[in-house]
């Protein structure tokens, strides 16, 4: 999918994941959209003659739904034809740069043109000190360059963080974190707009210097000299056959000795070949090369933005693909940690599965690995890279007390391994079913919840609490609650 569909997508999904109590969106109006859009996919698969995908009706549902919200919520409307900065700072600052380049290229005198420039030798030094720079985090890539965090990115990706007023409180929390999301999401590709913008910048700030040069020798008589209290002739002899020999072997213009050096020192006269050799100079070590570097930037940008990354095997969207048809049923792979679930529990794991991952979505128990044994051993005959499988839970009982050494060697290892993250589910049915009639239970049910909280946490992942034996209690509608752990 494209950038725009994908904003689209992704403020959809975090609408409706926000709207828990169906304050903004009700059920009625989520079937509808998933209906139409189903309609209006395969209409369009009719037309292009090929089959149904979840692109089209991801697309197709969430126009359904942003329309809708639009016409009841009018400051929403507002929000979605915010613009953000980034598009404004692309069409102005080259421009910008551009006069800078012609107004501040300013020679010592308007007469003159000095050889040893300083305006022009710092507009070449710095572009080829960035060169050097750029080369370096190609082959030394670093992870923060500074620069780029996440305030910037999201003012340059979805402008100012303040909402519009008169918004439900449930879509305001939406928009919040869809705004975190996207920043996150489209960050490389604000970072690719940016570099081309940076790049076009700052070749139209040397073209701005060169039209300077050229624009001022229209109208008055250069003369060229120079003058240092530090450097004789040979050195500045030197110095201009390093910095013109690009210029010189390119382009067919005429070259200069050590006695014309010699000879205009205080002296007038001969502009016109330095004018050349400077312009030339910067054309070529500063336009042509930025010139290169943002097309480069600009074939990036386009690739992102047609095809923009959206990770569609969440449960969020597999739940969606369901509704759509286009999509085999999903699959949660179960891994116990010293847990026997019997047939109740294991009819509530479907239930749960099934308000995740659609209706027709299974469960595949593996056996249950045994306390104190060694992950590698317990997970031998387990393909943690198994591309048939939707998603990994590990289940612990809420009743076991967390021990590093064996529930978080077990859960590091699976964090570490299993490419496309896992889900850890902590159910209580047991804790309940021993103790739920005692008194001061709900204190200990919140000191045990908290105390896995905090070493999942620890072990980099989000626990999603359940009752096995009433998984109604603590429904895990869409994707909420159902966190995966970030990818090794």
């Amino acid at each position: 999918m494209n950038e725009q569909v994908a904003r689209n997508v992704v403020l959809m999904r975090a609408i409706e994941m926000a709207d828990v109590k169906r304050e903004i969106l009700s059920d009625d109006d989520r079937m509808y959209a998933s209906r139409s859009a189903k309609e209006l996919a395969q209409w369009q698969a009719a037309d292009n003659k090929s089959s149904v995908t979840l692109d089209h009706f991801l697309e197709q549902r969430s126009e359904q739904i942003l329309k809708r919200l639009r016409e009841r919520i009018p400051a929403f409307g507002s929000f979605l034809h915010r613009r953000p900065l980034l598009p404004t700072l692309l069409a102005v600052l080259p421009v910008l740069a551009l006069l800078a380049g012609a107004v501040l290229d300013r020679i010592a005198d308007p007469h003159r043109v000095d050889l040893l420039s300083a305006p022009l030798l710092c507009i070449i030094g710095w572009n080829l000190l960035v060169y050097l720079i750029l080369l370096a985090w190609r082959l030394v890539p670093a992870k923060n360059t500074g620069w780029d965090g996440a305030g910037v990115l999201q003012w340059l990706s979805v402008g100012k963080r303040r909402l519009p007023r008169k918004l439900p409180a449930a879509l305001a929390v939406a928009l919040m974190q869809f705004m975190t999301e996207w920043t996150r999401m489209s960050g490389a590709l604000t970072k690719t707009r940016l570099s081309r913008t940076m790049h076009l910048a700052a070749g139209a700030f040397a073209l701005g210097a060169i039209l300077s040069l050229y624009a001022r020798g229209l109208l008055i008589q250069y003369g060229a000299g120079w003058e240092s209290t530090f450097l004789d002739a040979n050195q500045v002899h030197a110095i201009l056959s390093v910095l013109f020999a690009p210029a010189l072997l390119v382009f067919p213009l005429e070259g200069f000795s050590l006695a014309d050096v010699e000879a205009l020192r205080f002296a007038q006269g001969g502009g016109a070949r330095w004018v050349h050799l400077y312009g030339a100079t910067l054309f070529l070590l500063v336009v042509m090369p930025r010139l290169l570097l943002a097309l480069w930037a600009d074939w990036h940008t386009r690739r992102l933005a047609r095809n923009f990354p959206v990770d569609l095997e969440q449960p969020y969207f597999r739940k969606l693909a369901g509704a759509a048809g286009t999509s085999v049923p999903a699959v949660l792979r179960v891994l116990p940690y010293s847990f026997t679930v019997d047939e109740a529990r294991d009819r509530g794991l479907s239930a749960i599965a099934a308000t995740v991952f659609g209706e027709q979505a299974r469960v595949m128990l593996r056996p249950s690995c045994p306390y104190g044994e060694e992950p590698e051993e317990a997970l031998r005959d387990t393909r943690l890279d198994d591309p048939g499988m939707t998603a990994t839970a590990v289940l612990f009982n809420l009743a076991a007390t967390p021990e590093q050494e064996n529930h978080g060697a077990f859960l590091d290892y699976l964090v570490r391994y299993s490419p496309r993250g896992i889900v850890v589910l902590i159910d209580e049915s047991g804790l309940t079913e021993r103790g739920g009639t005692q008194a001061g239970f709900d204190a200990r049910l919140a000191e045990r919840t908290a105390l896995w909280r905090q070493f999942c946490s620890f072990h980099r992942t989000s626990p999603a609490f359940v009752n096995l034996l009433h998984p109604e209690k603590y429904p895990l509608d869409l994707d909420t609650g159902f966190t995966v752990s970030d990818k090794p």
